[in-house]
């Protein structure tokens, strides 16, 4: 006997080709809506009106300032992972100009082929559906080519994950992305073997936000903690996405009562290190979600090994949607809530903090850099005239001198370069 009334039974196939199918059932009160809640005309406005532009741009200057704050071993960690990712992000780059040498067989649908092959290369989710340009960032919108998306989720390490935050979990989280990009040029290949043109979106040089076509191609739907819950590993996993012109069909948003359970959950709005999830939900360019507060996320983020407690505490990413979904509908409550093998985690110098315990941080352990790199040299470069009184020729040449190569930095990126 359970206690919650079944709405309807998701059925997925299994994590791994090596894995049986899961059913996932989901309880009546849990039932939204497939995908997620969303206004289409805002969405629209928003594109036209305030473009999305990628953090890289966006928020450079503190991507900069990431760096001043790394431990010794997080900064030479970094260093190595940017050489080993560097060809590989400019092997996605030009992806989309490299022809097919075949012509691909007249009138056949090779949806089934490209996922079986994305799966035998170890891609735990596989999804299909429009290329949805409403979501590029500004400075990609020349650079999209095709109109179709093949959506990619790459499993990182289970057990280096709860060891968040720390370097081990760092080594997941970095190490699953070298493997993505190597993994994707070599399924952009199979596509072009079928006689399609295939351009890779890197994973870690984003041409969009990647979310919003998971959400349609049916992979997961939007957690509290502002990321993809996919049935096998919640947010454990690493996205991306090629586009193609390949004859596919596309898949179909999910209810995985997600939207309604985070709402019941709320483990990892309350276990937050830097109180930067919320509780409540909002409207935010169109669709309904909860809102991260950027900067009480990102100084925590950066210091202490690339945070990721709003994942390691997500009982989705811990035990598995299907397990979790039983247990909801058995008992009606949250497996694994007000216990330390769901909630408890360890901050470097802070120490362990049990369910209910979180750690404290000074006010401006929170004052980080805000804006674009030439605004974040703006800025320094005004302090300094307060400071001095005046600029020297010095300094004016310098900061001329930034600010060109800063300028000539986004003229690249406008070109997709």
């Amino acid at each position: 006997m359970t206690l919650k009334e079944i709405n309807h039974v998701v059925t997925r196939s299994g994590r791994t080709l090596d894995h049986p199918d899961v059913e996932i059932p989901v309880a009546k009160d849990l039932t939204t809506v497939p995908g997620i809640p969303k206004r289409d005309k805002d969405v629209a406005f928003y594109t036209r009106n305030y473009p999305l532009e990628t953090q890289a741009i966006e928020k450079a200057a503190d991507r900069e300032w990431t760096w001043t704050v790394y431990t010794g071993e997080m900064y030479e960690y970094r260093k190595h992972h940017d050489e080993v990712n560097k060809p590989l992000i400019e092997a996605a780059l030009v992806s989309g100009d490299v022809m097919p040498e075949v012509s691909p067989e007249s009138g056949k649908d090779v949806t089934e082929e490209i996922r079986s092959k994305a799966r035998e290369l170890g891609f735990g989710e596989v999804g299909f559906t429009k290329y949805d340009r409403k979501y590029t960032y500004k400075s990609k919108k020349g650079w999209v080519k095709y109109e179709h998306a093949i959506c990619l989720a790459l499993e990182q390490d289970y057990w280096q994950t709860q060891t968040i935050p720390s370097m081990e979990a760092e080594f997941a989280h970095f190490g699953t992305y070298e493997d993505e990009g190597r993994l994707a040029i070599d399924l952009a290949d199979y596509i072009r073997s079928l006689g399609y043109k295939a351009q890779i979106h890197s994973p870690n040089d984003n041409s969009a936000a990647y979310i919003p076509m998971f959400v349609e191609a049916g992979l997961g739907q939007l957690g509290a903690n502002g990321q993809l819950l996919s049935p096998h590993f919640g947010s454990r996993s690493r996205i991306m996405i090629i586009s193609t012109d390949a004859l596919v069909t596309y898949d179909k948003p999910v209810d995985y009562g997600i939207h309604k359970f985070c709402e019941e959950c709320q483990v990892c709005v309350n276990r937050c290190p830097g109180r930067a999830l919320v509780k409540e939900k909002v409207w935010w360019r169109g669709a309904e979600k909860h809102k991260l507060m950027y900067d009480r996320c990102r100084p925590v983020m950066a210091t202490y090994e690339g945070c990721g407690v709003c994942m390691l505490t997500c009982p989705v990413q811990r035990y598995g949607m299907p397990s979790v979904m039983e247990h909801y509908v058995e008992t009606g409550e949250i497996l694994g809530k007000g216990t330390h093998n769901l909630e408890g985690f360890e901050i470097r110098g802070k120490g362990y903090f049990g369910p209910g315990e979180l750690p404290s941080f000074s006010r401006d352990f929170f004052d980080i850099p805000h804006g674009t790199k030439e605004e974040w040299l703006f800025e320094q470069f005004k302090n300094k005239l307060a400071e001095n009184g005046e600029s020297s020729t010095e300094d004016a040449e310098e900061f001329a001198g930034q600010l060109s190569e800063i300028l000539k930095e986004n003229r690249g990126f406008d070109a997709g370069l």
